[in-house]
């Protein structure tokens, strides 16, 4: 009976007057262990000082050497978009070589040399070096098929002699490579090049020298994989990295922890640069986090003068006041519980407790932050796939068109031919339009004018067609790619088995506060079902012909840029034809592209 007695007179007193029990014995014993307790906490608190000064000085060489990889960055796309995309090389070699020769000399302190080879391994230019030494087959090089397999990045190579040009200036210099895939314009065709760019590995060397990490630090760079880069001796590159955790480094991603290596307990400190995936290491023995003895002695009488004053008022407030901010965290956890991502959590109380609600709050926000960028990412992915979709050009129309232009000139039909390849020309222009999704009216309407133009001649004058636009709409933004599909499916699917001639009419007007556009003809039309399938995609064509983006991905990339309040609308009867309206928001497409820019 002893025991249920003893349990029934603890839970009796209150958590008030439990607190002030323990505190009190707590204080007694704490007298006993304060100069340990301080000692300790001072060496935390020093330990932490001197890890966020030393990871204050990694993260400033880590902007750095970002600042310098980044510059070298811009020079790359600066030779490529302002020199080499720009130049057509037939015609043009001196002025590449003379603007290669410009920003070589603006960024020469930094820059080794720079060249541009074809997809052969031609040495097309090169500034200073002359030429490629006698046996060297660039095509052979790891970095120079890495390069074309993979146009869309940037290359850095490891640190390494210069080995590829014949230079006797340079050809014994340390470099670091970069190296990415361009576009080299021969006349009227394109091929695929590589620019190369050799940094000047002491320009790297001496960011990273004489960083001052306490009396025995030090940093050290090395690669995604770990291969090292630069560090305080040299002769670790060909001896080896026996002295440094490198299989640790390369698995942590940035921070500071410790470790014990080869018999010594060491800080560890890593910051990892931005695009290259280059990691900054710095090296802290844990013999150089020491305590000012003074400071020390000082901090000791102030914290036991403090412990006494805190006693005589703490006992009688902690008590009272420790109950309430628990109980209003736990209302807001259980708010959040119930899926109130909204709600205000409490961050009242004690520091333990605003810490508590603080990061309960924070990770409030960073859910809401991840579900908004899976909507987000969805929306993009999505984007991406239409725009993708787009992208694409029948090859069939392309080689009819062709096919058309040949027999034209065989039959000396030449204006003909040219009003053709003009077109086809045109046509190609806005298919691209710089890679936009959003083109003016005119732009969309002189697309599908230049589709049609090409079509008629095609099916030999089988059908006629109009374009009506109001002078007022022409100005205002549409989506790319948007008509011609439709234009595209009234010839193949309307009108090409029609017995008489077919007559197509593209109309663009504005109604209200909504653009409009009608594609109407008097082909075969089909039933309401039909139409309905076609925008839900249940009906397809089973000819194989069009550009394989359906009247289903027209209407879902409408919806997708401009909201779901816009889209198709299909009318059509057997026999009668078929019209299909289209309805945008009226806008200007200099406004558009401004809010864009915005934001």
């Amino acid at each position: 009976m002893i025991r249920p007695r003893k349990s029934d007179f603890l839970q009796r007193i209150s958590i008030r007057y439990t607190i002030f029990i323990y505190f009190t014995v707590s204080a007694l014993v704490m007298f006993l262990l304060i100069g340990v307790s301080v000692y300790g906490r001072l060496t935390g608190q020093l330990s932490a000082t001197i890890r966020k000064e030393n990871q204050a000085v990694i993260d400033q060489v880590n902007l750095s050497v970002d600042a310098y990889l980044r510059t070298i960055m811009k020079l790359s796309d600066s030779l490529y978009y302002g020199v080499v995309k720009n130049v057509d090389l037939l015609t043009q070699a001196e002025k590449i070589s003379s603007e290669i020769t410009l920003l070589y000399d603006n960024n020469k302190d930094s820059v080794s040399n720079i060249a541009l080879l074809s997809g052969e391994g031609e040495l097309l230019a090169a500034v200073p070096a002359a030429r490629l030494k006698n046996d060297m087959d660039v095509t052979r090089e790891k970095w120079f098929a890495d390069t074309l397999e993979h146009p869309e990045n940037l290359h850095f190579s490891m640190p390494h002699v210069q080995y590829i040009f014949d230079n006797s200036e340079n050809q014994y210099r340390w470099v670091i490579t970069l190296s990415r895939a361009v576009e080299i314009t021969e006349g009227t065709s394109t091929a695929q090049g590589v620019l190369l760019i050799d940094m000047t590995y002491a320009s790297l060397q001496y960011m990273l020298d004489n960083i001052p990490l306490g009396e025995e630090g030090y940093l050290y760079l090395t690669g995604s994989g770990g291969e090292l880069i630069y560090h305080p001796r040299m002769q670790l590159i060909d001896a080896g990295l026996e002295e440094e955790n490198i299989d640790a480094v390369r698995d942590y991603r940035d921070g500071n922890y410790q470790e014990i290596w080869q018999g010594r307990e060491r800080n560890i400190f890593v910051k990892t640069v931005g695009y290259t995936g280059w990691k900054i290491i710095g090296v802290v023995p844990e013999q150089g986090f020491t305590l000012n003895e003074v400071k020390t002695r000082l901090f000791l009488v102030f914290v036991v003068a403090f412990f006494i004053f805190l006693l005589a008022v703490i006992n009688a407030y902690i008590s009272s006041k420790i109950t309430a901010p628990i109980q209003e965290l736990e209302k807001s956890v259980n708010a959040l519980e119930e899926g109130e991502l909204d709600t205000q959590v409490y961050t009242g109380g004690s520091y333990e407790i605003q810490h508590l609600g603080r990061s309960i709050g924070d990770m409030a926000k960073r859910i809401q932050t991840l579900m908004q960028d899976i909507v987000t990412e969805h929306e993009s992915k999505r984007k991406s796939e239409f725009d993708t979709l787009q992208s694409q050009i029948n090859p069939h129309f392309l080689y009819n068109t062709l096919d058309i232009i040949v027999w034209m000139i065989e039959n000396e039909q030449k204006q003909e031919a040219v009003k053709v390849v003009t077109a086809l020309a045109r046509f190609f222009r806005i298919s691209l339009s710089k890679g936009k999704s959003i083109i003016p009216v005119r732009d969309e309407l002189e697309h599908v004018r230049n589709y049609l133009t090409i079509q008629q001649k095609r099916f030999k004058n089988k059908f006629s067609y109009r374009i009506e636009a109001e002078d007022s709409v022409l100005s205002l933004a549409s989506l790319k790619l948007m008509l011609q599909p439709l234009v595209e499916n009234a010839i193949y699917h309307g009108m090409e088995f029609m017995d008489g001639d077919g007559e197509i009419l593209v109309k663009a007007e504005k109604k209200e506060e909504d653009l409009c556009f009608t594609i109407a003809d008097n082909g075969l039309g089909m039933t309401s079902q039909q139409a309905r399938g076609l925008l839900t995609g249940e009906t397809r064509s089973t000819s194989g012909k069009g550009s394989g983006i359906g009247v289903k991905n027209v209407n879902e990339r409408i919806r997708l840029y401009f909201g779901e309040n816009y889209g198709l609308d299909i009318f059509s009867e057997p026999d009668e034809g078929t019209t299909i309206q289209i309805r945008l928001p009226a806008v200007s497409y200099e406004e558009l592209m401004e809010r864009e820019k915005r934001i």
